[in-house]
């Protein structure tokens, strides 16, 4: 049996039909085609579906569509505005903590929730959220540089 579901995802309302045991990263990489999240572990362990809903990174493989009914979600693809990459994402160029870029997108998402919520975070609080989000190839100093970089005012304004 399928339930509707109402959501706003990048500032755009969605409405479809979901079985109770759909995830949300399911529902938004295949009805929506909004494929920046990525599903790594499937257990809410690595981070790569990482997203922000009602203002908090969450795992979209843990998220069941049906939990989301009614949220705001921003995606990856939410971010950058007119063709212009959001400064953070510039950052994570700039620094290069983008090397094969499987957890780029969860990286960043981790990293925007923090900085919405606290625009001026130590290097340790940086490092806690993104705990969750598992990178195999910058070694992290690289991914914290970029986050505390924007924390510190680096960066085009947004």
């Amino acid at each position: 049996m399928k339930k509707e579901i109402s959501l706003k995802v990048n500032g755009d309302n969605y409405t479809g039909f979901v079985s109770s045991n759909r995830t949300l990263l399911s529902f938004l990489r295949e009805d929506l085609n909004l494929t920046g999240a990525k599903e790594g572990c499937g257990a809410g362990e690595c981070g790569a579906c990482t997203v922000i809903m009602d203002g908090k990174a969450v795992n979209s493989c843990l998220v069941l569509a049906v939990e989301a009914d009614g949220s705001e979600i921003q995606t990856i693809e939410g971010l950058s505005s007119q063709g212009k990459l959001h400064p953070i994402q510039e950052s994570f160029i700039r620094h290069q903590g983008v090397q094969c870029g499987f957890c780029t997108p969860g990286m960043i998402m981790s990293a925007k929730a923090l900085l919405d919520r606290n625009p001026h975070p130590s290097r340790q609080e940086i490092k806690e959220a993104i705990a969750g989000n598992l990178c195999r190839c910058t070694g992290y100093t690289p991914i914290i540089d970029a986050i505390q970089d924007v924390a510190q005012g680096g960066g085009t304004d947004e």
